[in-house]
């Protein structure tokens, strides 16, 4: 048979779901398909790219942290892989309390990737296709507007249908990389753009936006000197991302990162040459991201500041590359050689690889449902960078939402959707869906308290078994943990303490008021200056528990007071969230609405009062307006 050059044809592979796009995002939402039983192809520009690092070279840190456990907890890999691949461990905040404990690591960059690939090539129901995909192919509108997913077709001519679709591109659509005059049409690290699908998508009625991130030099190991910076080692013990993960299988020898700071010379450089900053001058037309600006940004933003920090961490164990935290750019060569080399320890600096910033094609996320799905296109979802936020860790959480919701849409079963009070990613996804974001979004979250990272598997891990993305043995050790946890508590509310000798000593030994009277092991824990682990002398007949249950008993009984306190506002929450709003509503028919609220509550379409509320330009005087409609609309049916 002969075959024209680029013709249109169909793969006779069979397909349930593509993923587009193989970054941190892609890769979660492809294994939560393939896990689920589905026949998924995964499409990126380059395998190389693979849960590339194009930034940072590290998974974690505040916010983000949280995020990597809570993957985990509802069955992702992203911990997993972290905890076999790191290189130094730190648990951020120690001094706080545990709601704002942030874990954080310095990842092996390339052995992250090849992990991660390793487990996405052993996959079953998963193939890895090196292909750019150009258009989405779904049908005409229905009388409602709506369109059904079809299939997806590649830059080859190639068509391949299935039942959804996952778009996880990351940075790369239509990217550009640019450095003072210096612009080319590539994705991050060099690798090639994705430069016709926008139009596709387009086509489809999709708004685009044009978003701007960047990255700082990387520095030649060997030409700097850090004796005049700052060593920053990892902690004694460390704590392992993923729950499946033994502590004492990454008891590691860590690599240190070093600590150093920008200085007025190194700021006067950057003033002088502003006017050769295409972030200044106009050359950049995307929005940057307010939580991780650059250089450039924080001199002009923040003139009283006489220094800046910068962290010098390595990129990995076999190569000399160092990433220069804090000092992302968009600046001429010359001057970021000028800049660099100002900073202590970097006076003789060679840069490998120059800093730069990189514009790109994002949606506005308020075109998508909270299940990720797009509301006009049936079976189309969307995950990542691609949706306005930033991050590997906000990247790799939407992709896995996305993945399960394009699975449970193929089995006909009701969507996952975490709201605000169940998870960090509940907050991500439904700020991203409500709020209008005009620059990459960073997550925030109002019940930090309950959404601690220690807890993640108790809030969610029962979640991701009825999903079917955690296994019957991970479920049992769970249920144990749980088991436990609660009958320690139960147990040491009636243990009571005698104000004898022995008790008396120890109290005073570790700073704390003898006791006047008898007193209960749980009265004793809630005193700042004692816990669970310190007492132990005093309760022999305590059984042995692992450090991690140890936590949570200690935790839930010193914080028991603030943890009423909050669940009573999450309450408050459910009442709004329960309080649905009926998909045929007209806002227009809404009397009394302002025009402002009208437009709103039309663009999005929440699917909750409670998500009403928080949409910009919609005001508590429009709830209650909206809220009597809805009660007139019950009565009326």
């Amino acid at each position: 048979m002969k075959y024209s050059a680029n013709s249109v044809w169909e793969n006779k592979d069979q397909y349930d779901i593509a993923v587009v796009g193989a970054g941190h995002a892609g890769c979660e939402a492809a294994l939560a398909c393939a896990r689920l039983g589905f026949k998924t192809v995964m499409f990126t520009v380059s395998v190389d790219s693979i849960a590339l690092m194009p930034c940072n070279p590290n998974i974690g840190g505040s916010s983000k942290g949280h995020l990597v456990k809570e993957i985990d907890a509802l069955g992702g890999e992203m911990g997993k892989v972290i905890d076999k691949t790191f290189i130094q461990s730190k648990m951020l905040n120690q001094s706080k309390g545990p709601a704002v404990h942030s874990l954080r690591a310095q990842a092996d960059k390339s052995d992250y990737s090849k992990e991660m690939r390793r487990v996405l090539e052993e996959q079953d129901n998963l193939d890895i296709r090196q292909m750019e995909v150009t258009d989405i192919i779904a049908d005409d509108p229905n009388e409602s507007g709506i369109r059904k997913i079809k299939g997806v077709q590649t830059y080859s001519g190639a068509i391949y249908p299935c039942k959804a679709v996952i778009l996880c591109t990351g940075t790369y659509l239509k990217a550009r990389c640019i450095y003072g005059e210096i612009s080319t049409q590539t994705g991050p690290n060099g690798l090639q753009s994705a430069n016709y699908l926008t139009d596709s998508l387009k086509s489809l009625g999709i708004k685009m936006y044009r978003f701007k991130t960047g990255t700082p030099a990387r520095i030649d190991k060997n030409s700097i000197d850090f004796t005049k910076m700052e060593e920053q080692k990892g902690d004694e013990r460390v704590v392992p991302f993923s729950f499946t993960t033994d502590p004492e299988d990454v008891q590691i020898d860590q690599v240190s990162c070093w600590l150093t700071y920008t200085n007025e010379t190194t700021h006067e450089i950057i003033r002088e040459n502003l006017d050769r900053s295409p972030l200044f001058s106009g050359a950049i037309e995307g929005t940057g991201p307010r939580y991780c600006p650059s250089i450039e940004d924080k001199v002009v933003k923040f003139p009283d500041k006489n220094r800046h920090q910068v962290f010098i961490e390595p990129e990995g164990i076999h190569t000399n590359e160092m990433y220069v935290g804090g000092m992302s750019s968009s600046l001429p060569e010359d001057v970021q050689y000028a800049m660099y080399r100002s900073v202590p320890g970097l006076e003789h600096a060679k840069i490998v690889r120059n800093a730069y910033a990189i514009e790109y094609d994002c949606i506005d996320a308020r075109q998508l449902k909270s299940t990720l799905e797009f509301k006009n296109i049936e079976g189309l979802f969307s995950g990542g960078q691609f949706n306005g936020s930033s991050g590997y860790e906000e990247a790799a959480a939407q992709g896995l939402i996305a993945g399960i919701n394009a699975a449970r849409k193929c089995l006909g079963k009701d969507p996952v959707i975490l709201d605000r009070s169940q998870a960090y990613i509940g907050v991500l996804i439904d700020d991203l869906v409500t709020k209008e974001n005009h620059e990459p979004y960073r997550s925030r979250a109002e019940y930090r308290l309950l959404l601690r990272q220690d807890n993640a598997d108790m809030r969610l891990t029962p979640i991701g078994y009825e999903i079917g993305l955690i296994d019957d043995e991970r479920y049992d050790k769970f249920l144990l943990k749980k088991e436990q946890i609660e009958k320690e508590i139960e147990r040491l509310k009636h243990v009571n303490i005698g104000a004898n000798k022995t008790v008396q000593e120890l109290l005073e030994s570790l700073g704390s008021t003898k006791l006047n009277s008898g007193s209960t092991l749980e009265e004793l824990i809630k005193r700042p200056e004692l816990n669970y682990e310190c007492l132990a002398p005093i309760d022999p007949d305590r059984e042995p528990l692992d450090d991690d249950v140890a936590e949570q008993i200690n935790i839930n009984i010193k914080y028991e007071g603030y943890i009423k306190r909050q669940l009573q506002q999450v309450e408050q929450f459910k009442k709004m969230e329960n309080k649905l709003i009926p998909d045929t509503i007209n806002y227009d028919e809404v009397h009394n609405l302002r025009t402002e609220a009208v437009q709103k509550l039309k663009a999005v379409h929440p699917h909750s009062v409670g998500q009403a509320s928080r949409i910009s330009g919609v005001s508590p005087s429009d709830i209650s307006v909206l809220m009597i409609y809805m009660e007139q609309m019950r009565h009326r049916k």
